[in-house]
Formats: structure tokens, sequence, C-alpha cells
């Protein structure tokens, strides 16, 4: 019995050891299996992706940005093809090292390997760093030979921002450069973020970045166990951004450029109808193509540290008293507001008898005086003394509501170029928030003849002046092309409003009011010619104060108006001495002032001229002037064959 039982105890653990080892083999059997069954199957695509990733490697490559040009579809912002070494960190295992073996390949000077350590700090783990963005064939060639030897390597065929006008562009363009982390917070930048990529950073190539921008590409490789390429698999080609066409036109810019070349200033042309704005050069000028890999500090010293401030585009960012070129408007707010008669002489007897308010003192630029003065000879030889009194019976405020009407003391292209300052248009209302202080008559008299707390950029001139040419109709400065604008329809439009404007209604023009792109701007018609008739005047009649700059030539005649900005007091004894501009530190120099608009038969061009320190306007700015009208004019024909072409392929 016993060995029965024990047989039958021996049977059943036998049978619980075979059913447990049986349960284990079916478990590990359906682990198998279902293991299998994942790894073939349901996490299939993934290990298709993993399986991929050993064997292709992909590069994201920078977006093309699109092209700038200018009114003729010249060229001013293009792209050139350009080799770049790229190192992504997280696939190098001993970064010393393998900086050491990239040295020795593409010749990496000391000042190199510090900017590359220098930039990885900023870097993390798994960014990709480029160790140089600008390779030559050569060295490019080379480090493809030794690909597989480098860790994390990428050479990249990119491309790279280049201004072939440079200097003679730059404050209009700007330039591009490495994006920063305020950069990369913009939408359209943080999409196309890739190694290497160059944004905006001033001028048209910041403000319009959204459209230059472009979308980055994609190139795939098969590689092999190494890294190094096998093949490419395919590659999805980078957009371009879409181009920008400019009003500039280059030729008119480059010459400009050259009438500033070693001095400090400003010359602008706009369209008086259109707005277009047909040069705006500024000088000094720096390179921008320097930017583009980044400067070295060298250069980048001798930019920031030249005293004539390069990096300023003046024209719109430059602050000046518009000084005698204010008194056109000065006239024409008085006319239109009837405050004086302009057949009523007043009498400028020179430094000996100043005009007195109140114990001061107000000189005429004149030694001698003018004699007995009435408005347009006041205008034609820019009588100080006629415009202290005129001014003091206009008042400030009243002053102020025309001054702003034709386009002083706000940005003239919005937001276009960041930097662009509104200038200042005082008034009674404006120093007693301003300054807490009272307004006084004495600054009304030197507001009178553009000095004083009054400020302006030259863009805003060329505007005032535009505005006033064309008859007193707002127009709409503009720099990047808008074909909506057409010459001819504005044409139409002002000859129609002159038939039908109904002056008794001309009151409400007195009064701070909006007023629509191409609508009138005054009350009386005849205030306007007048103006104008007096600023012919001052250029093409004896004792005009740009008499000596006109052109007999009917094709090329021009008005304008002359101005002289002083920038500190002039003291009685240096009054007395009246010292020639040689014998006065540069930097004690009035600015030299000119405005214009040409031709005067038919008018169709504003031009301001600011150069710095420069002494006289008469002297120093209108000779200028009168150089670039003629280049203007006579490439007028040329544009409006441009302007039939754009308006037929519209």
């Amino acid at each position: 019995m016993l060995n029965r039982g024990s047989n039958i105890e021996k049977s059943r653990v036998i049978t619980r050891r075979l059913f447990i080892l049986a349960a284990a083999k079916l478990c590990i059997f359906a682990g198998i299996t279902s293991r299998l069954y994942n790894l073939q199957i349901s996490d299939r695509e993934k290990y298709e992706i993993l399986s991929d990733k050993n064997r292709l490697r992909e590069w994201k490559t920078p977006p093309q940005r699109g092209i700038i040009v200018d009114y003729f579809n010249k060229a001013l912002a293009k792209n050139d093809r350009i080799f770049q070494l790229h190192l992504a960190l997280d696939e190098v295992k001993d970064f010393n090292k393998t900086i050491f073996k990239i040295k020795n390949i593409i010749d990496l000077n000391d000042f190199d390997l510090r900017t590359i350590y220098k930039k990885k700090e900023k870097l993390k783990s798994w960014d990709t760093l480029v160790v140089s963005d600008n390779l030559s064939w050569e060295k490019f060639s080379k480090l493809n030979l030794y690909l597989h030897e480098i860790e994390g390597a990428k050479p990249v065929l990119s491309t790279s921002r280049y201004y072939p006008y440079s200097n003679d562009m730059v404050h209009i363009i700007g330039y591009v450069g490495d994006a920063s982390l305020a950069d990369i917070e913009k939408k359209e930048i943080k999409e196309n973020l890739v190694p290497g990529l160059k944004v905006g950073k001033s001028g048209i190539e910041s403000s319009q970045e959204n459209l230059l921008i472009g979308k980055y590409g994609i190139k795939r490789y098969e590689v092999n166990a190494s890294g190094k390429r096998i093949s490419q698999v395919n590659y999805i080609k980078e957009t371009q951004g879409k181009q920008i066409k400019l009003t500039v036109d280059i030729e008119a810019q480059k010459f400009a450029q050259k009438l500033l070349n070693d001095k400090a200033g400003s010359i602008c042309v706009m369209d008086i109808y259109t707005g277009e704005i047909i040069a705006m050069a500024s000088s000094p000028t720096y390179d921008p193509n320097k930017f583009t890999h980044g400067i070295n500090k060298k250069d980048w010293k001798k930019i920031k540290n030249n005293p004539l401030k390069p990096l300023i585009n003046k024209s719109i960012a430059g602050l000046y008293s518009p000084g005698s070129t204010f008194k056109p408007l000065v006239a024409l707010a008085a006319l239109e507001f009837g405050t004086i008669n302009p057949e009523k002489p007043i009498l400028c007897r020179g430094h000996k008898h100043p005009y007195e308010l109140y114990g001061a003192k107000y000189h005429c630029w004149k030694k001698n005086g003018h004699g007995y003065m009435r408005l347009r000879n006041a205008i034609k030889q820019s009588c100080d003394i006629y415009f202290y009194e005129m001014a003091r019976l206009l008042g400030v405020d009243r002053l102020s509501v025309i001054a702003k009407r034709y386009g002083l003391g706000s940005k003239v292209l919005n937001d276009i170029y960041i930097e662009e300052k509104k200038g200042l248009v005082p008034s009674t209302i404006w120093k007693k928030n301003a300054l807490e202080q009272s307004w006084y008559l004495g600054e009304t008299v030197i507001n009178g003849i553009g000095q004083g707390y009054i400020q302006v950029t030259p863009l805003q001139m060329c505007l005032m002046n535009a505005q006033i040419a064309n008859g007193g109709y707002k127009i709409k400065p503009h720099i990047i092309n808008d074909q909506s604008i057409k010459f001819n329809e504005i044409q139409e439009k002002i000859q129609k409003d002159l038939k039908i404007q109904n002056l008794s209604n001309g009151n409400k023009f007195l009064k701070e009011i909006e007023i629509q792109p191409f609508d009138r701007m005054y009350k009386n018609n005849a205030n306007i010619k007048f103006v104008l008739d007096a600023m012919f005047g001052s250029t093409n009649e004896l004792y005009g104060t740009s008499f000596n700059s006109r052109y007999n030539d009917l094709k090329y005649q021009f008005a304008g108006k002359t101005g002289t900005s002083q920038v500190r007091r002039i003291t009685e004894k240096e009054r007395e001495l009246d010292l020639d501009i040689s014998q006065i530190d540069y930097k004690n120099r009035d600015h030299a002032l000119y405005i214009a608009f040409a031709p005067y038969k038919n008018p169709r061009y504003s031009i301001s001229v600011i150069i710095e320190h420069g002494g006289s306007g008469s002297k120093t700015a209108a000779p200028i002037a009168k150089k670039l009208i003629k280049k203007i004019i006579d490439r007028h024909e040329i544009r409006n064959q441009m302007r039939n072409i754009n308006t037929n392929s519209a």
C-alpha cells in the first residue's frame, strides 16, 4: 500500500511539474510570439523609421531669400552660392578631437577656434554648430574627402546674401545677420529655423522679412556605417521668398551718394504726385556685405566710432532745424489765415538795428539789411526780419496746423523703417505737456525762421516741398512699388478738383482735420501759386539766394529755397567778427539746406539736400541740388517708359 501510495504521490508531483513546465513553455512561446508580432507588425513602422535613421541622414537647407530690385528691375540684394560646414553636436563623442581634425583640414586659425567655442557655449547638446559659413571651394572639396573621419560633420551647399551696390544702398536695403533669440520668437523665422539662417537686421531686409524669408528645403542622403554619404535619396527644394520691387532708381541713388562723398548729410528725391521715392541717400555709409558672415571687431569699431555716424540713416532718422527752408510754409500759413497782406512792406536794417521784442534782439542773416521787403521778395531774398514779424502775427499754434498738414512732425514711411523719427512741430499745448512751461512770444519769432524747438527729417522736408509743388494736394509717399497709384489718375483727379472746388467752404482747411491722399489741403489755390512763384524768384531772379545755381535751359529750370540752420547760438562778438566758414570749428558750423522742385513748368520732382556743418545753403547745398536735378530730369523719360511697361503688364 505504501509503495502504491508513494507511486501515486510521485506521479502527481511529476504531473504537476510537467504542467508547470508546459505552462511556462506556453508563456514563453506566447511572449516570443507577442514580441515577434510587435516587432513585425505593430511596431514595424517604428523600426523601419529607426532603421532609416541609421541608413539615412537628413539636412535642412536654409530658405532662399527673395530678391530686392530697383524700379528698373536691377538686383539690389541677391543670393550667392556658398559652402558651409555644420556639426551635429549630439553625434560628436569627443568635441575637442573633432575640432582638431577639422582645424587641420580647413586651416582654422586661433581666432576661428575661439569663435567656435564661444558659439558652442550658447548651444544645446542637440543643436547644430555652424563651424564655418563661407568656405572656399578648395576647402569644401578637401573636407568631403575626409568626411567619414569626422563625427557629426555636415557639408552644406547654401546661399548667402550679396549686395552688389553695397555702400550706395545700405541705408535703404539694410543687411542680414544671424538670427538672434528675439528674431526666433517671430513666427516666420521660428518655422524656418535651420543652422546658418540669416535674417534681416535693418532696412527693407528687416521690415519685409515675412515676404523675403521663403521656406526651408530638405536633403536626404543614404549613408554607410561610418556615416559617409553614398547617394542622395530625395531633395525637397527650398522655396524662395517673394521679390520686392522698390521705387528707387539705382542710377539716381548712386549719383546722389557720389555728390555726398566725403560729407555728412542727406539727399532725398520724390515724385510730387505719386509719392515714389526716387533716391534717399545718406552719408557716410558702410559695406553691408561685411555683416553677412559676421563683421570683425576692427571693421565694427571703425564704423561705430566714426564721429559722422554712418550707421544712422540721416534721411529718416536725422533730426534738424529746417532753417529758412521752412519759410515758404510759414508764408503759406500766413496767407491761408489772412494774417498778413503780401504787399505790406517791412523794413530790414541789418545787424545794427535788429528786430526787438521785450528787450530781446533778433538779427537778420544779412549784415547791412535788405531794406523794405514785401512778402515775395522776403521769400526770394530770405529776409529774417520779415518772417519774425509775420510769425508773431500768425502765432505758433496756427503755424503748427499747417506744418503738420504738409508732412512735418510725423513719420513719412510708417513701419518700413523702425528707426524713422517723427520729428517735432511745437505748439503751446506741446510745450505745456512736454516741458510743463508756458510758451513765449520770442519762441514764436524764432520758430518763424525754422529755428528753436522745431525738428524735421530730410524726408519730411522733401514731402513738405512736394505737396506745395503739386499745388497743395496730399500724397502717399512710398519706397516699395505700388502699382495701384497711377500718375494719370491722380492728375485727372486734381484737374477735376480745381474745376469744382468751392473756395467759400475753405475755412475748414484752417483747422486740424484729417485729409485723405490726393485730396486738397489748402483754403485758397492762389496762396499756393504765390509761394511757388516766390520760390521761382529765389532761384531764377537776381538777388535770389540760389540765383548762382540756376539753369537757363527751360528743360532743367527749377525753383527752390535755401536754408542755413544754426547748431548753436551766435554771440555778439562772433557776429561782429563775421568769420569765414574755414575759420570756424567743423562741429560749430551751420548746417546747409536746400529744397527744390523741378522742372518749374509742369513740375514732377521734389528734392531736399542737407549737408551737416556745410555752412551756407546757397553755397553748399544748392549747387549739389542743381547737379542732381539734371540727372533726374534726364532719366525722366526712361522712368516713364518703365511705368508704362508696368501698367500694361499689370
